[in-house]
């Protein structure tokens, strides 16, 4: 049994228990409110950022990427054909490529501050740097999501899945990103079809349902985001 330190609205988070869940894992989550600054919590990662995975007889395992490449390490020469990262050097590399294009430039550039704009600064205390969404940031996120959205249709319609024949760690992470902003209505799918069609692909898989099941109370969710025929 594994427990993840996460927030519901966390994209790293998310892309975490997604790929718990393809792997077929069993998972206790616990909630991190990362501005909060536990103590006990930065005794398990210093930097103070979610996920954080940890299991018995095991060091915690902090971080997206971290936790990914050890998941791959122990458990993906169980998954046959289903391995989320490839075997082959070349197709790892364009794996890694894209996980880093969503966990860090995505991240950056979109699903980080809408969600902190729009969620995290809800439940933040003006110390930490709550009170009311800058407009400005989110008007610039959300130019960034159609450039980012361009980018994974142009993606979908040359290749299978984004990084090849085969669902990867690649489509995961941008799964997560996209379904935490899609949850507020930010992504604009009728702008690229290939990319509406991929996620709609990724979406409909089990691993999926958990996150699609969660609401915010007080922030609903939008029409597109448990329709998976949106």
């Amino acid at each position: 049994m594994f427990t993840l330190f996460h927030h519901p609205f966390c994209p790293h988070s998310r892309f975490i228990r997604l790929a718990l869940g393809e792997h077929g894992l069993d998972l206790r989550l616990v909630e991190e409110r990362v501005w909060e600054r536990r103590e006990a919590f930065l005794a398990l990662n210093p930097a103070g950022t979610t996920p954080v995975l940890i299991a018995e007889g095991i060091p915690p395992v902090p971080g997206a990427g971290v936790i990914t490449e050890y998941l791959d390490e122990t458990y993906g020469g169980e998954m046959d054909n289903r391995r989320l990262m490839p075997t082959t050097s070349i197709e790892r590399i364009e794996v890694r490529r894209l996980m880093a294009w969503f966990n860090e430039k995505f991240f950056e550039e979109a699903s980080n501050p809408l969600v902190t704009e729009r969620i995290y600064k809800r439940f933040m205390s003006e110390d930490d740097g709550g009170g009311a969404p800058a407009a400005d940031v989110i008007r610039a996120a959300k130019a960034n999501v159609r450039y980012h959205l361009a980018y994974i249709g142009w993606l979908a319609k040359t290749r299978n899945y984004l990084a090849g024949d085969q669902l990867t760690y690649a489509d995961l992470a941008a799964a997560a990103h996209l379904s935490a902003i899609d949850y507020l209505g930010d992504v604009p799918w009728i702008e690229d079809d290939a990319a509406k069609a991929w996620y709609a692909r990724v979406k409909s898989r089990p691993s999926f349902r958990p996150l699609l099941s969660e609401w915010l109370a007080g922030v609903p969710a939008s029409r597109t985001y448990v329709d998976l025929d949106f």
